[in-house]
């Protein structure tokens, strides 16, 4: 599966911002999808994923109350909704398709990764 991620920018803090991952190539109801981010100098980090069926959830806790996640599966696509924005949100956000089909932080658990997005939150 082929993933495409967009909507990032330049916003200021306590702004939003909706990110969007497109797939491609495969039906996406059959992936669990995963947003993850990787700051300047730091390690590649869980932010939030969603079951194939979006009946599940899970979010970093850095994020919890300020982002979510959805997915259209018709569309064939993913969002991260962004509510809040802090600096420290700064970072260019990856989506991740998992065949295993959990919600999860690791990284490892995911197939396909799109070429990310980059948001940037000023103070």
């Amino acid at each position: 599966v082929q993933l495409q991620a967009s909507g990032g920018g330049l916003v200021q803090a306590g702004g939003s911002l909706r990110l969007s991952c497109a797939a491609s190539g495969r039906t996406l109801s059959n992936y669990a999808m995963g947003w993850f981010r990787q700051a300047p100098g730091k390690e590649r980090e869980f932010v939030a994923a969603i079951s194939r069926r979006g009946a599940s959830t899970n979010f970093a806790d850095s994020v919890k109350g300020r982002f979510t996640i959805s997915r259209d599966n018709a569309k064939s696509t993913v969002f991260l909704q962004m509510n809040n924005l802090k600096p420290e949100d700064t970072a260019v956000y990856y989506c991740a398709a998992g065949r295993v089909g959990t919600t999860s932080f690791m990284s490892t658990m995911y197939d396909y990764w799109g070429q990310g997005t980059l948001v940037t939150v000023s103070r």
